[in-house]
């Protein structure tokens, strides 16, 4: 029998104690608890708001379906940075995007895509996906992360590792049209390329779509959702900082904190694919979510940069470039023959565990 996607209380309830939560701040309410209250809202809303999106992705299908958990998880993330970054007027905010952009592209491929190729490998010993919808998604990402990461160290046009407002402006463009071109390549001209294997009769692949009354409400859900968390994340802005500057932290787990936040839902999404030998699910959701991640947010802030005058700092250290390009190499040996193993899995697990210990010791 085929199941069906029923729409969870819980994400129901979650977006309006969140807006509720937020009316509180203002008639006055404060405190660490109500603080810890409005944290614990904020995550439950990004979880909600994914929820809702798998939902609204279900009755699309696939690739669309990918494509819209990516794009819902790149507005929350956008909306965490731009919070931030207009909260003091910049001040010391100035490589948020940076940090944020290089964790999200960090967790994905070395801690999601490592888990994903771990859990897979340990339960069906190889799994296998479409090898052409893969390396087109690394092609893209390749380009992505050397344009914004990597290329404005060597600029001079500006400071250091900072692209003058017309390179950023140029190299936002470019993003922005890698980005869109993979887009049409996904969901157009070569749409099977990224469409899983059949699983053998595996009724949750071919899970009932909800229907229209369930889908509306999903979307209805969807933006209450996601204007919560942008609300709720200006809200908690100051606190953030203020914590991992109190715990002796480096600024730049700031960054971490955001995209662990914003990717945590993904992550599960994709987890749960490779335990049902969907891994071309799970790479579909962990690559569009990284091409996603660098791709639309580093356009969005750079237009937030330039229309504010804020400078941002894009350009990553030596040792934050030698694990990306080690993270970029490992990551195209291990998807190059369409069939991925627990060896995979484990190497990158390794890297991310590095890139984390580097960043509390650095």
């Amino acid at each position: 029998m085929k199941q069906r996607i029923y729409l969870a209380i819980w994400t129901i309830v979650i977006p309006f104690l969140a807006w509720f939560a937020y009316f509180g701040i203002s008639v006055g309410l404060k405190g660490g608890l109500f603080h810890t209250l409005l944290a614990l809202l904020l995550i439950g809303s990004v979880l909600a708001s994914v929820h809702h999106a798998e939902v609204v992705a279900h009755r699309v299908g696939e690739p669309f379906g990918t494509f819209l958990l990516a794009l819902s998880i790149t507005i929350i993330e956008v909306a965490l940075i731009v919070s931030l970054m207009l909260t003091d007027g910049g001040k010391g905010t100035a490589a948020l995007a940076r940090d944020t952009v290089l964790a999200a592209v960090m967790i994905i491929l070395t801690g999601i895509v490592g888990i994903c190729l771990l859990v897979g490998g340990a339960r069906y010993k190889e799994q296998t996906f479409s090898l052409q919808g893969v390396s087109a998604a690394l092609v893209t990402l390749t380009a992505i992360l050397v344009f914004t990461l990597i290329l404005p160290n060597f600029t001079v046009s500006g400071p250091s590792a900072q692209y003058s407002p017309v390179q950023l402006g140029v190299v936002a463009v470019v993003c922005l049209i890698l980005y869109i071109a993979f887009i049409l390549v996904q969901s157009i001209r070569h749409r099977a390329f990224f469409l899983p294997p059949d699983a053998d009769g595996n009724e949750e692949v071919y899970a009932e779509p909800p229907n229209k009354r369930e889908t509306t409400i999903s979307v209805f859900l969807l933006l209450l959702c996601l204007s919560i968390v942008v609300l709720l994340a200006k809200a908690l802005a100051p606190d953030i900082e203020r914590n991992v500057a109190k715990a002796g932290a480096p600024k730049s787990l700031v960054g971490v904190i955001i995209a662990a936040v914003v990717l945590l839902p993904e992550g599960l999404a994709a987890y749960r694919a490779a335990r049902k030998n969907r891994i071309q699910t799970s790479l579909n959701l962990a690559l569009g979510s990284a091409l996603a991640s660098i791709g639309l947010t580093i356009p969005a802030v750079s237009a937030v940069s330039i229309m504010t005058g804020m400078r941002i700092t894009l350009g990553i250290d030596v040792k934050a470039m030698v694990l990306l390009v080690l993270t970029q190499f490992t990551i195209m040996l291990s998807l190059a023959t369409g069939r991925t193993n627990i060896l995979q899995g484990i190497v990158l697990l390794m890297i991310f565990l590095v890139y984390i210990f580097t960043i509390i010791v650095p």
